[in-house]
Formats: C-alpha cells, structure tokens, sequence
C-alpha cells in the first residue's frame, strides 16, 4: 500500500522546494521593469538583448546587458513608478565613487555598488568582459535616449 518516506528524503524534498522558490524569488518586481524596459528599447529581430544580472536599490538600478558580441551596463533610476535609463556605460559604474559622480546619494551608491558586486560574483568571465567593452560613458536624455551624435549598438 502506502511506503513511509524517511526523514533524510523528507529533508532532501524540502530542500529543493525550497530552492526553486528561491531562486523564482530572486528577481523582483524592480529588476524585472528594469529587464522589460531594456527589451522594449534595445532588442533587435537578428539581435535579441540579454539582460542580467540585474539589481536595484532605493529607486536606483545596474543591469548588464549583451547584444551580439558586445556588452555593457546600464544605469536606471525610477522616478514615479516609472524607470528611465539614466547613462550607459562599461566597468566605470561598477564602483561607489562613479554612482556618487552619477548623482547617486552615498548611501544609496554604497548598496548598489556592493549588490552589484556580489550579483557579478556569479557571472562568467566571459560575460563580464562582455560588459567591459562598453566604452566611455553615455548619458541619456530625459526620454531614455542616446544623445543624437551616439549611434553605438546595443
């Protein structure tokens, strides 16, 4: 009829429930805008964006992206419920001091800069020399747009 389960295949059970839970957590609504707003503007029909990791603090967010062979960060900030791609960057937004210099309080920066940190601990290297390639840094206008002498790919 019905065979007892032992308590380490009970554990085991638990433990992957409890991992795809997690891991189906991990992005929350602020990353997953952020993703969805990078998509709409940047994918191509030959040339589909990835976007990650992606982490967001106190209305701020860093994604890194790849298109094609080439990559880079993105800098966002949400303004009444709204995000809007703030510059467009490489390695330069990775640290504290650079989101402070984006206009970023410190604190904020501070947190940002670290979960970016550790978010990229779990990226291939490949991947992160993707983002590095990014070269310089490009602001964006108040739509979220590309100065008009910048015609670099995303």
């Amino acid at each position: 009829m019905y065979k007892e389960i032992s308590v380490p295949t009970k554990l085991f059970a638990a433990l992957i429930i409890l991992w795809s839970l997690a891991g189906s957590a991990a992005a929350g609504p602020d990353e997953n805008a952020v993703r969805d707003l990078l998509h709409s503007t940047f994918d191509k029909p030959e040339a589909k964006l990835d976007v990650a990791p992606v982490v967001a603090v106190s209305g701020y967010a860093i994604a890194g992206w790849t298109q094609g062979e080439t990559g880079g960060r993105a800098l966002l900030r949400n303004r009444n419920g709204r995000w809007a791609i703030i510059l467009c960057a490489g390695d330069e937004i990775r640290n504290a001091e650079a989101l402070r210099q984006a206009g970023i309080a410190p604190d904020v920066a501070n947190a940002l800069a670290q979960a970016l940190a550790k978010a990229e601990q779990t990226v291939p290297a490949d991947r992160l020399a993707m983002f590095a390639r990014f070269e310089g840094l490009v602001r964006m206008d108040e739509a979220g747009n590309h100065p008009p002498v910048h015609d670099r790919a995303h």
